[in-house]
């Protein structure tokens, strides 16, 4: 099953990154601005997140 990776961050905690596990962060993504928060399996997450990640290479996802 895939796995996905969610960063979040730290200026923003509603705010969610998801990229497939194992992936580095986007080239806009600051990582001092992103704090890692664990592995999700593709079961656990809306169909948002895991169609962005597909066609984008990441999904942003309001946390709240």
């Amino acid at each position: 099953m895939q796995q996905y990776d969610l960063y979040i961050n730290a200026g923003k905690p509603a705010v969610g990154l998801y990229v497939a596990s194992g992936a580095k962060l986007p080239d806009f993504a600051d990582p001092k601005e992103w704090i890692f928060d664990g592995t999700a399996a593709a079961d656990l997450l809306p169909p948002s997140v895991i169609e962005g990640v597909a066609s984008a290479g990441h999904a942003f996802r309001d946390m709240d």
